[in-house]
């Protein structure tokens, strides 16, 4: 074996003395970095769950160290792996002058592997005594300092690697993420729906109200978009008889970034044949009492202090009564754009020259109205003129079968009736390319293959779209969308 490591200097700063620790391992023919695998059997959490089982049984386990105290011949370390924490009492009888003068030399962050059988301390904390010690990776770069953790929130979004690890609550929002979607699905299965993937790359990104990403395919020198929407392909999917479809997937939209919106995020759209928008409320109601039930135990959750209440029946509303509660204007009685345009100076509503009646009544309820839906609520039958992919209502042709969900003010979900007539859906894709060459970034351009789609023809159909992320923040307490992405869009550095 080479020199002893406790003979050998170690630098002064704590970036270069690791690097030194390294160097003197492989120098003893011990590279950490060459470990490929572990024996570990055992984790964490199972021993202090099953003590009276494991008592005086040895185990192996593997992790992270993250504190370590003690001096001269005995050394305590806490190992942290996924499921939880485990006190190490190792002894430099035990292991051998060498090995634990290695073990001496770990730095927090190190990844190791402990054998050795379960005990109590005197103090009466379970522990391993180890046996045999090996160094599997080397951390060389410190952790932040453990009392302070890591609290810089950009530095936290930018290394989530160390948030993971040195903020526990943020771990546990994860696993519950994670939890939620399997839930989700679980739910959508039993009830019948098939899980399909559709492209992200498109020619034409429809299906929303929102400006695309750009990009160019190379090998077929076409320019193409990320898509800001599912709606479209999973329609086609109905068209083709599938009846119940639904996709989990990220979409991507060129806009700004705040504590609710990320260029990128995760969102889930359903569709089910011989169904319509009431169809889609109540299936809403049942999956979030669902996923609630199943991932918290409980159909009454609190978000920042505010208690919402999943277990009674949401309350709907029209987008018209909406607006008429909250601002004190009917727009029943409004029968002119022009005479909406005078309201909206009246109340202080900006709005933009091409903007009609319809268009008047949303920003009247974005103004009012909506900071106002705190418990689950419906707001239905919104305006044609932003509702292009959704049927009219028959006694009103004006309005149309579509509701948003709300939830603590948010919009949560947006569903329709989905507009099923390919005549009436050209002449609604012809308006929005109108609107388009009036300046409107977020327009839809015409999609001549799914106006093909239903020419072929399709059943009467239900479709809704979630947003997962705000799902997410709801469930966890989370104040802010990165705080449920796991690498959330951040500013280049280099700016």
């Amino acid at each position: 074996m080479a020199d002893n490591p406790n003979q050998i200097q170690i630098s002064s700063d704590p970036v270069k003395a690791r690097y030194d620790k390294l160097n003197i391992l492989k120098e003893m023919g011990r590279n950490p970095f060459e470990e490929t695998t572990s024996d570990r059997d055992t984790m964490c959490a199972d021993i202090s769950e099953r003590f009276e089982e494991l008592e005086n049984k040895t185990v192996c386990i593997a992790g992270r160290v993250m504190s370590k105290r003690g001096k001269g011949k005995v050394t305590f370390l806490d190992v942290h792996d996924k499921s939880g924490k485990m006190q190490v009492f190792a002894k430099r009888d035990d292991l051998g002058d060498d090995e634990y003068a290695i073990l001496k030399r770990w730095d927090i962050g190190d990844i190791v592997e402990v054998k050795g059988f379960v005990f109590k301390t005197q103090m009466g904390e379970i522990s391993i005594h180890a046996e045999k010690v090996k160094l599997l990776s080397k951390s060389l770069q410190p952790l932040p300092e453990k009392y302070h953790g890591l609290t810089n929130t950009d530095l936290r979004y930018r290394q989530r690697y160390t948030d993971l690890i040195m903020n526990p609550e943020v771990k546990d929002t994860f696993i519950k993420r994670s939890q939620i979607i399997s839930s989700i699905r679980r739910f959508l299965d039993e009830q019948g729906f098939m899980e399909v993937e559709t492209p992200m790359l498109v020619a034409n990104a429809g299906g929303a109200a929102a400006r695309p990403f750009f990009t160019h395919f190379n090998a077929l020198d076409e320019d193409l978009k990320l898509r800001i929407s599912l709606e479209l392909y999973l329609k086609r999917l109905i068209v083709g008889g599938l009846e119940k479809v639904y996709e989990i997937g990220r979409v991507f939209r060129n806009e700004g970034v705040d504590t609710r919106h990320n260029p990128e995020f995760t969102l889930m759209e359903l569709y089910q044949a011989y169904t319509d928008y009431h169809g889609m409320m109540d299936l809403t109601e049942k999956l979030y009492r669902h996923v609630a039930q199943e991932v918290l135990g409980t159909t009454t959750i609190t978000y920042n202090g505010v208690e919402m209440d999943l277990g009674k029946p949401f309350e709907r509303i029209t987008m018209l009564d909406a607006v008429k509660k909250y601002s004190g204007v009917d727009f029943n009685e409004i029968n002119s754009d022009d005479e909406a345009k005078a309201v909206a100076k009246e109340k202080g509503v900006e709005f933009e020259n091409h903007h009609k009646k319809g268009d008047i009544l949303n920003l009247f309820f974005e103004e009012f109205a909506e900071e106002h839906m705190i418990q689950p609520t419906f707001v239905m039958d919104h305006p044609i003129e932003i509702s292009p992919l959704t049927k009219k209502k028959p006694e009103d042709p004006n309005y149309v079968e579509r509701f948003e969900f709300f939830m603590n003010g948010w919009e949560m979900a947006n569903a329709y009736s989905e507009l099923n007539d390919p005549i009436d859906q050209r002449e609604r894709f012809k308006a929005q390319e109108e609107l388009l060459a009036a300046g409107d970034e977020e327009a839809n351009t015409t999609d001549e293959d799914f106006l093909n789609a239903l020419e072929i023809g399709m059943a009467p159909t239900g479709g809704i779209g979630y947003g997962i992320d705000r799902m997410v923040m709801l469930l966890t307490d989370s104040p802010a969308i990165r705080d449920v992405l796991l690498f959330p869009t951040m500013k280049s550095l280099d700016k």
